[in-house]
């Protein structure tokens, strides 16, 4: 019988077994799954980190608006901030480079606080109430404002950064018209001038009232609002009876 061709007999041969391409070999599997792991970890540790990072950041600030408080801006220090912290100076460094970089956070912090509380206090409701009572829905949450953030004085009135200086007297001034739209809905009649005149002597008497009140404590600074809203109560009722003002 004639032979048959070799090639015949190989193409019935048991071919061998490939090894998938897309299977990864035990090695690289438990390096991907490391890998993989590592990743998950991180992402979870993130939000950690960034938690711990804005606790440090709200610990310097009340650190820092307490020794502004104390010793004012100019005389503060990054160390003298550091020890009221209780952290190193170097812990400090790693969220601000100087003193004028946290009183800028912290100016930026307290001005926003402001406008929300000017924004309470100046409620257009209030507008309907007798004037004793308008006082004390204005005067209320302001002081109250200054009594529990007196670093906002110090920052404003002390610290001399141009930044927190600009946008303070952009707060000023739009309490001045606030002030101005309240006179304005009791006297309709009022001149310009003498709205000003009369929003500038209101503010005047408030600041240096307010003087007295942050630098006393309990009973006293009870009386010295008081005596604050007595002052205004007193300067505003004959001006709002005068027939040019009504």
């Amino acid at each position: 019988m004639p032979e048959r061709p070799q090639a015949e007999s190989a193409a019935k041969a048991p071919k061998a077994a490939k090894t998938s391409t897309t299977e990864k070999p035990p090695a690289k599997r438990a390096a991907a799954k490391k890998a993989a792991t590592k990743e998950a970890a991180t992402k979870e540790a993130a939000p950690r980190r960034q938690a711990r990072g804005e606790r440090r950041i709200a610990q310097l600030l009340e650190a820092a608006a307490s020794v502004f408080c104390r010793t004012g801006y100019a005389a503060a220090s990054t160390n003298a901030i550091a020890r009221e912290a209780e952290v190193s100076p170097g812990t400090l460094y790693q969220f601000f480079p100087n003193k004028e970089a946290i009183a800028i956070h912290l100016g930026d912090e307290l001005l926003r606080r402001a406008r929300d509380m000017h924004g309470q206090a100046f409620l257009p409701e209030n507008l309907d109430k007798p004037l004793p009572e308008l006082l004390d829905a204005v005067l209320d949450p302001v002081i109250a404002f200054n009594c529990e953030n007196p670093a906002f004085w110090a920052l404003m009135h002390g610290s001399g950064i141009p930044g927190i200086t600009q946008e303070h007297e952009e707060l000023h001034s739009g309490l001045l018209e606030r002030v101005q739209d309240i006179l304005r809905a009791f006297c309709p009649d009022g001149s310009p001038e003498e709205l000003t005149r009369v929003s500038g002597m209101i503010l005047g008497i408030f600041k240096a009232a307010l003087d007295l009140i942050l630098a006393s404590e309990g009973a006293e600074r009870a009386a010295y609002v008081a005596e604050l809203k007595t002052v205004l109560l007193r300067y505003l009722e004959p001006m709002l009876a005068a027939p040019h003002l009504r």
